[in-house]
């Protein structure tokens, strides 16, 4: 079943077999001190592939399993600036080794977190709707930090926004508060700018900055990505299937996206319709259908892989007193064990694809985050204030919500482990939250950090809880047993990432939405190799990852 796969842990391989090349190193500072912390990156020839590995106390780095060919090799450390090694030639199975000694460079706006921009960025009418509404959806390194335009230029950005986003930014953006993002823009961002080149020149960059240290074992955690089939396409996810496929929501490029791990190739398939779409969720069925939702224009789809062919179907209209527009808005899906598609958005609803009927579940206003049990109960999470989580009965059809100890916590991704253990992260209240359906009970779990913002949400085979943060740019992965998290960078600045997903292998995948990258990271140590999933076998156990 494609809804329902076998996930391996991840597993920490000491002095295994490397399948590919092997390049290691040293990166230190212009006076001769290691740095650690700082990546160190291996982009292929073409550009598609990039491999990052996370230098340890010693500076060291070790970037493992690169396949045969030429590459670029980069250091990305905010604050230092150093030139790429560029034709990087790599045999099968080669060793080398390439150490790097940076030169003193400045931190630019394009490298803080959201958490770090709001506090520096200058204050003025139009930041609160600039840094609340529109940093609901995205950031603003690669959107405003990277580039000054007049006013003109960003009144058309912020036009593009309010119409082909209405749905969203309507209900919190009016066209005076749009006007007051325009000016704040062009004071902030553009041409006569008086921002300060560096944040860093800040007195108050030092305090803000955001993390200050980093644990000893981010050097342990390995990131594998590649490019989208071209710009602009927005990738929120990542989601395998038992084929080794990786299906992939775009929510600007209106299509939906396969990127095939075993061959390194990605194919697209357009929504046959006018207008956009926004996809938020992409989901294969057993059938081999693969089903998306399209919550601009509030409809359900789905795609036959082996003839192309797309079908839509038109939601009901949303419930009078849900947020957001009268349309509808069809969100995250999760296939049921009786092949029906269950849609989150306004109102939680379930659609049969036997009688092509949906039935609205009124109670359930505002869900974000669903997932159906071993049992078929189906759970969702109500990302509002005063939200629940609850669960549609499978055998009564019986709704029931229960509210988690924190109030107004927001919850919003929800996932289920092996155990049937209810996961959900506490997106306003900063921690990540277990439901146990058989004692009805909370166990919280909080997360450091001043404004941990879990968004994105994947369990592994060890049962580890893996989250990124929206506002603080950071991967993090909490240990159950002991409440222990550990904080990782990521290699791009404002990840965007909306999901995580496991795949057979034990790989993490995600989609980085500004960076146009999908990819996956797994935990390596000492000497060992990243899983490559030809011929790598391990424990598993049944994991549901709706």
């Amino acid at each position: 079943m494609n809804t329902m796969w076998r996930a391996i842990g991840l597993t920490f391989l000491s002095g295994a077999l490397a399948y590919g090349a092997t390049l290691t190193g040293t990166v230190k500072d212009p006076s001769g001190v290691p740095l650690k912390a700082v990546f160190v990156q291996a982009r292929s020839n073409n550009g598609k592939k990039t491999v990052s590995a996370i230098t340890d106390r010693q500076g060291q780095y070790r970037l493992p399993d690169l396949s045969a060919g030429d590459y670029e090799i980069r250091v990305k450390a905010p604050g230092y600036k150093s030139d790429p090694r560029s034709g990087v030639k790599l045999s099968a199975d080669e060793k080398q080794s390439i150490d790097f000694a940076l030169q003193k460079g400045m931190v630019r706006w394009t490298d803080l977190s959201n958490y770090e921009g709001t506090k520096l960025l200058p204050e003025g009418k139009g930041k609160d709707t600039l840094t609340g509404a529109c940093f609901a959806c995205h950031g603003f390194q690669s959107r405003e930090a990277s580039r000054r335009q007049d006013e003109a230029a960003w009144q058309r950005d912020v036009g593009v926004m309010m119409d082909r986003f209405g749905y969203f930014t309507r209900r919190n953006v009016t066209d005076a508060k749009a006007a007051e993002v325009v000016s704040y823009l062009t004071k902030t961002f553009g041409p006569d700018s008086e921002l300060p080149p560096s944040p860093a020149n800040l007195p108050q960059y030092k305090e803000v900055k955001y993390p200050k240290s980093l644990s000893d074992d981010v050097s342990k955690l390995v990131y594998v990505d590649y490019a989208t089939a071209g710009p602009k396409r927005f990738p929120g996810a990542g989601r395998p299937d038992d084929e080794g496929r990786i299906w992939i929501w775009q929510y600007i490029g209106n299509s939906i996206a396969m990127f095939d791990s075993k061959t390194e190739t990605m194919k697209e398939w357009p929504v046959p319709y006018t207008g956009q779409a926004s996809i938020h969720s992409v989901v294969a069925a057993p059938d081999g259908m693969v089903w998306f939702s399209d919550q601009a224009q509030n409809k359900i789809g789905k795609l036959d892989p082996k003839t192309g062919k797309i079908v839509a179907y038109d939601a009901p209209p949303q419930h009078p007193e849900a947020q957001g527009m009268e349309r509808g808005s069809k969100h995250t899906l999760a296939i049921d064990l009786q092949g029906n598609v269950w849609s989150t958005g306004g109102p939680l609803a379930k659609f049969d694809p036997k009688t092509e009927k949906f039935t609205n579940y009124n109670d359930v206003l505002n869900p974000y985050g669903v997932a159906v049990d071993k049992d078929n109960n189906v759970w969702f999470s109500e990302f509002t204030q005063g939200g629940k989580i609850g669960k549609v009965d499978s055998k009564t059809g019986k709704l029931v919500k229960y509210a988690p100890p924190t109030p107004d916590s927001y919850p919003r991704r929800l996932k289920i482990d092996s155990k049937g253990m209810v996961w959900f992260n506490e997106y306003r209240g900063g921690k990540i939250a277990r439901f146990d359906p058989k004692t009805q009970t909370f166990k919280e779990f909080p997360l450091p950090g001043p404004s941990p913002t879990p968004y994105a949400l994947g369990i592994d085979g060890k049962g580890h809880v893996w989250y990124s943060s929206m506002d603080m740019d950071v991967i993090g992965q909490l240990n159950p047993d002991n409440g222990e998290v550990i904080e990782y960078p990521f290699p791009y600045s404002e990840n965007g990432i909306r999901d995580f997903f496991p795949d057979k292998e034990g790989r993490m995948w995600w989609g980085s939405q500004p960076n146009d990258r999908v990819g996956y990271f797994i935990p390596v140590e000492g000497k060992g190799t990243i899983p490559s999933g030809r011929d790598q076998q391990g424990p598993a156990g049944n994991l549901r990852a709706e």
